[in-house]
């Protein structure tokens, strides 16, 4: 199981898990909606320019905003240039962040040019840039890096050591190497290796899906705390899940009551929030978090094809005003009680089709032959459970978009 807490010099985390940062995605309203559902211990920011923050560019500043119930939060940094980097960290240690982070992990081209996974490729630049950090800031220096550039040059275990006698006080280890992005297996015997080098807490992430998946994660690298990314965005409830498995080696998983409240909930703060971009993030997060809803590609289709937020949420209240009317109908004919509920959708839509009507007006009074009704069950695919790690796979660009 994970840790009940841990400690980076003296800021407690507790419980042991953190959110990793993702580009597009652990903005402040995303961020208080893990706060909200419990058992995520760390909050991290979008990985943010460090050149953007010295400029003071208001698009790169409001990167940077949070509130008080998000602490503790670290800001993430990326950046080359060592005394910018130093700069950057100060402003961020009197903007009130309890830790400042430097990313050493993402892939993505146009990051890599000036920071990211691209000062693996060069340990001595790196040395100054922890040295000038860690003289700027009294608050903790934490990294998160990735195995290395390649598999020929893995050098997770060397840059943490090396961070380590600089004086930062946590390391974040996602184990795959800049060239593999998100593809292939997170090699976990890197995190281990990284943990019996340094004496500092080791952090680890990559390819956790599941509290199961968390806690073998533990038992196998003995790291201290778990992050955790993509699968957050596809299932936000992950945090609270790991705790509660922890505590009774069981879980629960969020009804369709959840799976709406939070999502209209979600929506409706970034409709009010008043961004311009904010259309594009509803649909953004309708491809990570609808693959955890049953026929969220219905779901998916309706809010991308909407062209404004008011749109947006009109889509989701119909679907899911569509899934409770699909429940009852089931239930008027005592087969609810036999039927996965995440199949529901699919076996009244098969129906619908069938029928060619408007699969989010069928109810009780659509479905009529009983028969029928069994007929679907049988041959839809009731057992079916969608891979909640799918949709980010598929979307992996998200957590690597540069923001400047």
């Amino acid at each position: 199981m994970i840790p009940a807490s841990f400690q980076i010099r003296d800021l407690t985390i507790r419980p042991a898990a953190v959110l990793a940062p993702m580009a597009g995605v652990t903005d402040t309203l995303f961020r208080r909606v893990i706060r909200g559902l419990g058992g995520c211990g760390l909050l991290m920011t979008e990985f943010t320019s460090s050149e953007g923050i010295t400029r003071s560019a208001t698009k790169t500043l409001r990167y940077l905003f949070f509130q008080e119930d998000e602490r503790p939060i670290t800001a993430q940094l990326f950046g080359a240039s060592p005394a910018v980097m130093a700069e950057a960290a100060k402003m961020v240690e009197d903007l009130g962040f309890d830790a400042v982070d430097i990313n050493l992990g993402c892939p993505a081209k146009k990051v890599v040019k000036c920071g990211g996974s691209g000062l693996l490729r060069d340990l001595p630049l790196l040395a100054d840039i922890f040295r000038s950090v860690r003289a700027a800031v009294k608050i903790p220096l934490t990294i998160k890096l990735r195995a290395g550039w390649d598999e020929n040059s893995i050098v997770a275990v060397e840059v943490a050591t090396l961070a380590e006698s600089a004086g930062v006080e946590a390391i974040a280890v996602h184990p795959r190497t800049r060239l593999q992005g998100y593809t292939g297996s997170a090699d976990w015997s890197i995190i281990a290796a990284v943990k019996r080098a340094v004496k500092i807490p080791v952090i680890g992430n990559g390819d956790i899906n599941t509290p199961e998946d968390a806690a073998r994660m533990v038992r196998e690298t003995c790291c201290d705390a778990v992050m955790i990314g993509r699968a957050a965005a596809t299932n936000p409830w992950i945090f609270a899940q790991m705790a509660q498995y922890a505590s009774t080696g069981r879980y629960d998983t969020p009804s369709d009551a959840d799976r709406h409240r939070l999502l209209s909930g979600y929506y409706r703060e970034i409709k009010a929030a008043n961004q311009p971009d904010s259309i594009g993030k509803m649909k953004q997060f309708a491809c990570w978090f609808t693959h955890g809803v049953g026929n969220g590609s219905e779901l998916r289709r309706q809010v991308h094809a909407a062209k404004t937020p008011s749109e947006v949420l009109d889509s989701v209240e119909r679907f899911f005003a569509g899934r409770v009317a699909a429940q009852a109908g089931l239930e008027q004919f005592g087969v609810a009680g036999n039927v996965d509920r995440s199949a529901v959708t699919r076996i009244v839509d098969r129906s619908a089709v069938a029928h060619n009507v408007d699969p989010h007006q069928v109810g009780a009074s659509r479905i009529v032959d009983r028969s029928a009704v069994t007929r679907i069950v049988d041959r839809s695919a009731v057992t079916r459970i969608e891979d909640p790690a799918h949709g980010p796979s598929q979307h992996a660009r998200v957590e690597t978009e540069s923001r400047t």
